[in-house]
């Protein structure tokens, strides 16, 4: 069997809750070898929730850490923090997601960091940025989407703006830490030389805007993009149309609304000069999607214009709850939804690895450790520790476990 892509690529992870621990389980789920810091006596902070079960082990947990090596330190110990120290000798990288400046009065700023290894690469995944004038204000994934406008354009015109319950800008950070951890390794494998990754939910969640800045800045301020509800702000007929006991998303936008039309039967609609361009049918989007909305509602089974949408080459969806996410053939097919088997908590399905390989088609058997598992193998294996000193650093209370 041949190894994972990223065999032998050691990172130390220092990260907690969801950014930083996507980060680095896109890198595990591809075969890197995930060193967890957590801090004791308690570990992560997402042990302690989404404990939906009869026992103390957290799915969130489980969900985002799986494969990774845990080790327990206490890091109000200099001895603890010493060894952490030595483990940056032995690892190509480096992950942090704590509040800009906190990593450097551990003594592990960037600086610090070359002159333990002169190759490392540091990724600092933060809310705001490590610098600007945010930089230093506390942060969560939903300050970042505040500051960055993207909610601003989520829910109806006229009342307050609604926020996606998930985790759209940690995942998505996470994955672009990924990204430019991938990127400074080939650096660094051509010139030798480390660098320090500043990645920020700010700076994501801007990338996300594929027109309302340009639509803005494009017209010198004449346009100011705002939320519209279920529908699309530039194209139509594009969003959440309302059929019989079922939502369904259709996006019969540019050359699609000759498609939508000839589903409805509505030749006059694809002939109409007045309704021949985006721009055109915005101006009378109420009227469309009234329009479109009285002939869903003329189905009895929603699925029925769907099929019939399909047929004529309609991007269109039902818009499924999670509960019919989990159970749709598709994404159970292709592994969007998997079956995680923990040894604590038992069998439960969650997200699957986005990532698709050819050479790779089957997911590595990762398994979610308990608090400080890989303690003892840590220690002896990468730092050269034996017995008795791991039991002494126990009996100190620098490391500290726990089954669960």
């Amino acid at each position: 069997m041949q190894e994972p892509m990223l065999a032998g690529l050691r990172i130390l992870d220092l990260s907690r809750a969801l950014a930083g621990p996507t980060c680095t389980r896109m890198l595990v789920e591809m075969g890197a070898e995930v060193i967890k810091i957590e801090g004791a006596p308690g570990g992560d902070m997402t042990r302690h929730t989404a404990k939906f079960r009869d026992n103390e082990r957290s799915l969130y947990y489980v969900q985002q850490n799986r494969g990774k090596k845990s080790v327990c330190i206490d890091l109000r110990q200099p001895e603890g923090l010493a060894l952490v120290h030595d483990l940056v000798k032995h690892v190509d990288v480096v992950v942090e997601n704590f509040k800009p400046g906190v990593i450097k009065e551990m003594g592990m700023g960037f600086e610090a960091l070359q002159a333990i290894k002169p190759d490392i690469i540091l990724c600092s995944i933060s809310a705001l940025g490590q610098s600007g004038p945010l930089s230093s204000k506390p942060g969560y994934d939903y300050i970042a989407q505040a500051y960055s406008g993207v909610t601003s354009m989520i829910g109806d015109p006229n009342e307050p703006p609604y926020i996606p319950l998930m985790g759209l800008g940690d995942a998505s950070t996470g994955v672009h830490g990924a990204l430019a951890i991938l990127a400074a390794l080939r650096h660094r494998d051509r010139t030798g030389r480390g660098q320090h990754l500043d990645i920020g939910l700010l700076d994501v969640y801007y990338h996300c805007h594929e027109v309302n800045v340009i639509m803005h800045t494009g017209t010198g301020g004449r346009m100011t993009p705002q939320r519209t509800g279920r529908h699309l702000t530039y194209v139509c007929p594009a969003g959440v149309f309302r059929a019989n006991g079922r939502d369904i998303t259709i996006m019969a936008f540019l050359h699609h609304w000759k498609d939508l039309c000839a589903a409805m039967n509505r030749p006059d609609l694809a002939a109409d000069p007045e309704l021949d361009s985006d721009a055109k049918r915005l101006t009378r989007r109420d009227e469309i999607v009234q329009t479109i909305e009285s002939w869903l509602q003329s189905f009895e089974n929603p699925d029925d214009a769907i099929a019939l949408m399909e047929a004529h080459n309609v991007p269109c969806a039902p818009v499924l709850s999670i509960a019919e996410t989990v159970k749709e053939p598709h994404l159970r097919e292709r592994g969007t939804i998997r079956m995680i088997e923990d040894r604590l908590a038992g069998s439960f399905e969650a997200p699957g690895f986005p990532l698709r390989f050819s050479d790779f088609p089957e997911p590595l058997p990762l398994v979610a450790p308990t608090l400080g598992e890989h303690n003892a193998e840590v220690l002896t294996s990468v730092l050269g520790k034996d017995a008795a000193e791991v039991a002494r650093l126990r009996a100190a209370g620098v490391l500290q476990e726990k089954e669960c």
